[in-house]
């Protein structure tokens, strides 16, 4: 809900500049999250380390293929965007994209809220950490979303309304995923890593090429100090439990 409403705010007062350091802090926390917390909690544990490393190639291939299939929500075209369509046209694939991606969300947040039991039943300051980093990578994610159900001819409260509904499927995956993660605790490692490989893959092929689109030294520097703050902050919120 945090991540819908922070979302709507941005998207519907056009804060670019906001956004844009948005996807640098969320980089520091996602690549922190997984490379500094939830892959050595994993590792650490008594599960098969080729297995786990397994988990995270297929993670990252898997979030790959994923990723094509939903190429639907990069490659929709807006009215009057200069193609040669008929009236009407453009708006009317718009609005299938805009239903494809609320379908794709409301699977995406099942999954988030899968993952936020498994870090929580692994260890409580994890689970906090997890559900912060998915709040600050969804919130760049749900501005491009905004974008397209507003294109597809949705009002401002329908856009919020449909999108809040759809995160409330984290809760879903949530209580799901403690019920069944409680009974097959060794399930846990490999559910992390999975988290891990899905951090890193949206840090290094999403946020990461927006960032380098901005190559002046006047972006550079404040992208830097923004993932350092987001390192900063997983450390520091990991800090007492080691």
């Amino acid at each position: 809900m945090i991540s819908i409403s922070a979302a709507a705010a941005f998207s519907f007062s056009l804060l670019s500049k906001v956004v844009d350091r948005m996807v640098s802090l969320s980089v520091g926390i996602l690549l922190s999250t997984s490379l500094l917390h939830a892959l050595p909690e994993a590792f650490e544990s008594q599960a098969d380390t080729h297995a786990l490393f397994a988990t995270l190639l297929g993670g990252l291939l898997g979030f790959f293929l994923l990723e094509k299939f939903a190429i639907l929500r990069h490659s929709h075209h807006y009215e009057g965007d200069g193609h040669g369509h008929a009236h009407g046209h453009d708006k009317h694939e718009a609005g299938k994209a805009g239903w494809m991606i609320l379908v794709g969300d409301g699977l995406h947040n099942f999954t988030d809220g899968i993952l936020i039991a498994a870090a929580f039943l692994a260890n409580p300051s994890l689970g906090i950490i997890t559900g912060l980093a998915i709040i600050a990578h969804e919130i760049p994610q749900e501005i491009g979303d905004f974008i397209v159900l507003l294109n597809a001819g949705f009002t401002r409260t329908r856009a919020y309304m449909y999108n809040l509904i759809c995160s409330l499927m984290a809760v879903v995956g949530g209580v799901l995923g403690y019920a069944m993660l409680d009974r097959a605790a060794g399930w846990i490692p490999y559910v992390l890593v999975f988290a891990s490989s899905g951090f890193i893959y949206i840090a290094v092929s999403d946020l990461m090429p927006q960032m380098q689109r901005r190559a002046t030294l006047r972006e550079t520097i404040p992208q830097v100090i923004l993932i350092a703050v987001g390192v900063g902050v997983v450390l520091f919120l990991t800090g007492r439990e080691h």
